[in-house]
């Protein structure tokens, strides 16, 4: 696992240039993707990189982490929404070729189906993820087991209560969300993580240094052969 600290802009710099390399050897590569305020420097820097001639997503392919129960995808918290707006609408990929969990059409059949057109896509080769402060992925809270796949997950009252902010009030927040499962994430060839801000300081330090457990999700990306988290000071302020 390798980590870099810095401030928000750098590493979103330094995270960006991965996505050149990536793109520059295989411009038809596989992206995990991921919503949130915390990827958004780092996508704010790809749009950059792609006005200037340095990237083109063309030819890429993208399977979003997660998608809340019950929004539309025209809602404008909906991480569809969210990714056209911060991402997509601003690059050149082609709109077939972006993939955001159906929140509208749930089943555990349809479900399933995620993980079948990844592996059919040839898998992820490059997956962004955020962290919780409970050292979630995604909505792979702890106790998630090491082996699940993408599927409905009841959303808690404390991350429902994180999100309520996005939302006129916590009873608008979905109780239910489409997501990429523990194995799912471990499948995928590289991985970079993002984290800012002191509060995610303490799920930084678990997931370097901690002891591999369930109480700490993100912790089990000690195991994966290619990692690299990305920090500001805040949050690596305990590394």
């Amino acid at each position: 696992m390798k980590v870099i600290v810095g401030s928000t802009q750098e590493i979103a710099e330094k995270g960006a240039q991965q996505y050149v390399e990536l793109l520059a050897k295989k411009p038809n590569a596989v992206l995990g993707l991921a919503t949130g305020s915390t990827p958004e420097p780092l996508y704010a820097e790809l749009i950059k990189l792609h006005k200037e001639g340095k990237i083109s997503f063309a030819d890429a392919r993208t399977f979003n982490l997660d998608e809340y129960c019950g929004l539309q995808p025209t809602h404008p918290q909906s991480y569809r929404y969210f990714m056209q707006d911060k991402l997509f609408d601003h690059v050149d990929i082609k709109a077939e070729n972006t993939r955001v969990p159906d929140g509208l059409h749930t089943t555990p059949e349809n479900v399933e189906e995620y993980d079948r057109d990844i592996a059919l896509a040839g898998g992820i080769d490059l997956q962004l993820l955020g962290i919780g402060v409970n050292g979630h992925i995604a909505f792979n809270e702890p106790g998630t087991p090491w082996g699940s796949l993408t599927q409905i997950v009841e959303l808690t009252e404390k991350t429902r209560e994180v999100n309520s902010r996005f939302f006129d009030s916590i009873d608008d927040v979905p109780t239910h969300a489409v997501c990429m499962g523990i194995r799912t994430i471990m499948n995928t060839k590289d991985i970079v993580l993002y984290a800012l801000g002191e509060n995610k300081a303490e799920a930084i330090k678990k997931t370097v240094y901690g002891k591999i457990s369930k109480k700490c999700p993100s912790s089990i990306l000690q195991l994966h052969p290619s990692v690299t988290v990305y920090c500001d000071e805040a949050a690596g302020s305990l590394l």
